[in-house]
């Protein structure tokens, strides 16, 4: 199914296409409010130091997994010079902010897939909770992975990022009306 993907972008452009476990899970393009966080946060994050990389596919060891994550952080030096794939092992920090399509995903499959490839850290932004978690010390395999550590913090307040030695300020972050979830806080 892969194969598909790469010989026929034309097909799937305005969709966001990730293989999650095996599974293919296409979502609408994002809206502007989600866009705007994620700039907000790319904005913050030393350019000189990181590479801020939006809807970048990520290779996760031992899965069949292709995530494209809204922001893929990575240090400048290790970066590949090319491929559709960055190897989960040169990543530092990822960042997925929740819409309704996503948000199951976002706090389950992925933070499982996150955590069982090692990434140091996981930054969840809920503009329907008003609040962002911060997942680090990953731990575990397959899907019983999760990370050891949790700061979950309200929009207004900073947010201390050890991983990339800054406080990520989350004033700007626009929230939205809660909505009714299936299974994830």
């Amino acid at each position: 199914m892969v194969a598909v993907f790469d010989e026929h972008p034309e097909l799937f452009g305005r969709f966001k296409i990730e293989l999650l476990r095996g599974d293919v899970v296409m979502t609408p393009g994002p809206e502007t409010g989600h866009n705007l966080i994620v700039e907000a946060v790319q904005d913050q994050i030393p350019r000189d130091r990181w590479r801020r990389l939006q809807r970048q596919d990520v290779a996760i060891p031992g899965e069949i997994s292709e995530p494209q994550p809204d922001l893929v952080v990575v240090e400048r030096g290790a970066v590949p010079g090319s491929g559709r794939l960055m190897p989960a092992q040169v990543i530092s920090l990822l960042v997925e902010v929740v819409t309704e399509s996503t948000a199951d995903r976002n706090y389950g499959v992925k933070r499982s897939l996150y955590a069982s490839a090692g990434i140091p850290a996981y930054l969840i932004v809920d503009p329907f909770e008003a609040a962002c978690l911060l997942l680090t010390q990953p731990g575990g395999t397959g899907g019983e992975a999760d990370y050891q550590q949790r700061l979950t913090q309200d929009f207004g307040d900073p947010l201390p990022l050890d991983v990339l030695g800054i406080e990520l300020d989350t004033s700007e972050f626009g929230t939205l009306p809660k909505f009714k979830r299936h299974r994830r806080p």
